[in-house]
């Protein structure tokens, strides 16, 4: 696999996503508020779920649109990639069912660190939000963590790490 250098263009899909019908709400548009873009990344894990769950019930708003991006080391595994666009099309209409909020999805080829930092980048969201699995700082600097990269290099918006599930409900509210 070829890493991602940081000066050099990604490869990546966009996802379709199954139009949904959104009901006839009295949204706040215009000059009085404008909604944010907020990236997620995702993986098939129980960490991501629980931080996507975490986005959705307590950073997203109405007229918000949430930016899901998986990273995948190539786009010819083809099980791989419908196993993705499943999960983000099953993460999109739970996201309009709990806070009626827009969804687009975007799986990117490369390194997860550095394909997530292009994509706050080139969308300049409000946020980019990303699950962890616990690892110690030892753990973490000798095996890599895709959060940790994040967060020290994505320098167009916070990078906000919500815990696993094993941390508890008092440390992510």
């Amino acid at each position: 696999m070829e890493t991602l250098m940081e000066d050099v263009e990604y490869s990546w899909k966009e996802v379709s996503l199954p139009s949904l019908i959104e009901p006839e709400l009295d949204r706040e548009t215009g000059e009085r508020r404008r909604g944010r873009d907020i990236i997620i990344a995702v993986d098939h894990g129980p960490n991501s779920k629980h931080a996507f769950d975490w986005a959705v019930t307590h950073l997203c708003r109405l007229a918000d649109t949430l930016h899901l991006v998986h990273a995948v080391s190539s786009f010819s595994n083809q099980i791989v990639y419908e196993t993705t666009q499943g999960l983000m099309e099953k993460l999109a209409l739970e996201a309009f069912e709990v806070a009626m909020v827009k969804t687009k999805a975007r799986i990117v080829e490369g390194d997860a660190g550095k394909a997530i930092c292009k994509e706050a980048e080139r969308l300049k969201p409000a946020a980019v939000v990303m699950g962890t699995r616990g690892r110690s700082f030892i753990q973490s600097v000798l095996q890599g963590s895709v959060s940790e990269y994040c967060f020290h290099n994505c320098k167009t918006a916070p990078v906000i790490i919500v815990p696993g599930k094993e941390a508890g409900e008092e440390s992510v509210l």
